[in-house]
């Protein structure tokens, strides 16, 4: 016999409806950072463009910046709170392996009963969740979702590591996506490249530490090897991006990459050839690098300070552990 199941009516396309952003309490100022590592402002300026950086205090989690960023996000998108079908997190600093932290969000957001999962990409985190979010609208899973990136690395930092630990920021970024009569969001360009899942990583595991056999556990990098990746790996990936979406780099209004490096930033924007009227997201500079919650903090700034209006034909792309990246062209609520 065969059957043949009802499925999903589906959706034409979906749009990001607003945004939310949430970062540390605390300025952290080169000069605070420099002298474990025998290092200087200057130093540190030239080779990441970082002037400051935004990290919680003890008493502030992840989820505290997780919850405000996704709190605004939804306030200001508008929705009926009881049409927010999911809530997708992407973060690595979740001190819980589980329950999720998105479960527990969907509880503080009066939304207990709806899809809830993290996902564990890094600096892709946030457009891998964009990713999801699309198709599950789409495909008719749910009307609306709610796509955070919330990290609070300061809790995996080495004072003395001279590969990443200056780098390293807190924050959390949102953003409300909900279905559309035509897709305002492209095709999703992701993947990842496992041969060099060591490049950043963790100096030890949780086991390790239980078992007295390492300390505490924090990030590191060799960072020769990530810039390379980062800018011949990732520029032809966008170039890819904009081809499946249709668009060229003339069409695009604002480009707003993982605040990984500001060195990174720039030598992307200078293979893309990206037109000088081209704005660039380089939230780097005063917030860190946040990993999940970078993009979305970055995009959160250009939209609050006017840099970047409704209607403006973004791209955004994430990249880093794993190594995993994933991105998008979107057009800006």
């Amino acid at each position: 016999m065969t059957v043949t199941l009802k499925a999903h009516p589906t959706v034409a396309g979906s749009r990001v409806l607003a945004y939310g952003a949430a970062r540390g309490d605390l300025v952290v100022p080169n000069d605070d950072l420099v002298g474990p590592i025998d290092s200087s402002d200057e130093w540190i300026r030239q080779r990441t463009g970082i002037i400051t950086r935004t990290r919680a205090s003890e008493q502030m989690g992840v989820q505290d910046l997780a919850l405000a960023a996704g709190r605004e996000a939804v306030e200001t998108s508008g929705i009926d709170l009881e049409t927010l079908d999911a809530i997708i997190v992407s973060t690595i600093s979740f001190p819980y392996p589980t329950p999720s932290l998105a479960t527990w969000l969907a509880g503080q957001l009066g939304r207990p009963d709806v899809i809830a999962y993290d996902i564990s990409a890094a600096c892709a985190g946030f457009a891998y969740g964009i990713g999801q979010a699309d198709a599950l609208i789409r495909s008719g899973s749910a009307r609306n979702v709610l796509v955070i990136g919330a990290e609070k690395l300061s809790d995996y930092v080495s004072p003395t590591d001279r590969s990443i630990s200056f780098l390293l920021g807190d924050g959390a970024g949102a953003a409300v996506v909900g279905p559309s009569e035509v897709p305002l969001i492209g095709p999703t360009v992701w993947g990842s490249d496992g041969d060099h899942w060591e490049t950043i990583r963790m100096t030890g595991s949780l086991t390790q530490f239980r078992d007295g056999e390492e300390p505490w556990p924090t990030l590191e990098q060799d960072g020769r090897t990530v810039f390379r990746w980062a800018v011949w790996h990732t520029a032809a990936k966008i170039r890819e991006m904009l081809e499946l979406s249709g668009l060229t780099v003339e069409d695009v209004d604002v480009f707003v990459p993982h605040q990984a490096n500001m060195r990174i930033i720039d030598e992307l924007a200078k293979q893309l050839k990206l037109p000088e009227n081209v704005v660039i997201g380089r939230d780097i500079a005063e917030t860190g690098n946040t990993s999940a919650a970078s993009i979305p903090l970055a995009t959160h700034r250009l939209l609050a300070e006017g840099q970047a209006k409704s209607g403006d034909v973004l791209v955004q792309f994430g990249f880093g552990a794993g190594l995993a990246y994933a991105g998008q062209v979107l057009v800006l609520p």
